[in-house]
């Protein structure tokens, strides 16, 4: 295997990853930008970047990193949350905020310095967005950090 580095990816390559290999989620519908991490010669992880899917968080200045799936290369997330930072600022965000599962530890968000601020969401939608998703019904840790 060779050196892990970044790499630029389209929207239809990181769905089809996302929905290949991620554990609990389909991949996100749009985005603002994707990435993944390569050795040169496989694709070992990829993230997609979006405006909040929270309404009340969407102010123009916020990203969200709305998936996030490798095949569990060591360092590939923490790869990933770091350059969909640095693209982020690039663009002229000024916070990024991510989500993990309660039953996840974190770590690859923690080594890329986001803070936890506890539990946000819900167990599932309600009302009229609710599409009988086929998505994890627990709650989810909201990750913030400043650009």
């Amino acid at each position: 295997m060779g050196t892990l580095r970044i790499i630029p990816c389209t929207y239809r390559e990181a769905a089809e990853y996302v929905n290949r290999y991620h554990r609990h989620h389909h991949s996100a519908i749009g985005c603002k930008f994707c990435v993944a991490v390569s050795d040169g010669d496989t694709v070992h992880g990829v993230a997609m970047c979006s405006r909040p899917v929270s309404r009340h968080l969407d102010n123009g200045f916020t990203c969200e990193i709305v998936r996030v799936c490798s095949d569990g290369t060591p360092n590939v997330c923490s790869m990933l949350y770091g350059a969909c930072c640095r693209i982020a600022k690039a663009m002229g965000y000024t916070d990024i905020i991510t989500y993990t599962l309660r039953s996840e530890n974190g770590a690859s968000v923690k080594a890329a310095n986001f803070i936890c601020e506890g539990a946000a969401g819900g167990t599932h939608w309600t009302g009229e967005r609710d599409r009988n998703q086929e998505i994890p019904h627990e709650y989810k840790n909201r990750w913030h950090k400043k650009l």
